[in-house]
């Protein structure tokens, strides 16, 4: 079931990065969708929605890791450094 929700709260942010990813190659192609009055803002917001999907996702997935104990020592929390010094 964990994997389940996982896989879910995964998704959103990764729907919304190929969606954003789609409004800057529109761009490209010069293919102004209707919610966009300049081909300029379309690819402005395209590629915030790229941004926001991949920080999401990254940074669940770092939590993950940080959880388990597998990332190098500059991306550990203050408290995992100390107690790894000792």
């Amino acid at each position: 079931m964990n994997r389940i929700v996982a896989l879910v709260i995964l998704l959103i942010p990764g729907v919304i990065a190929a969606i954003g990813v789609k409004l800057m190659r529109d761009m490209v192609f010069s293919i102004l969708h209707s919610p966009f009055p300049f081909l300029w803002l379309q690819f402005l917001i395209g590629l915030l929605m790229f941004i926001v999907g991949l920080w999401f996702i990254a940074g669940f997935i770092l939590h993950r890791d940080r959880k388990r104990n597998k990332v190098q020592s500059r991306f550990q929390t203050e408290n995992k450094k100390d107690e790894n010094m000792k």
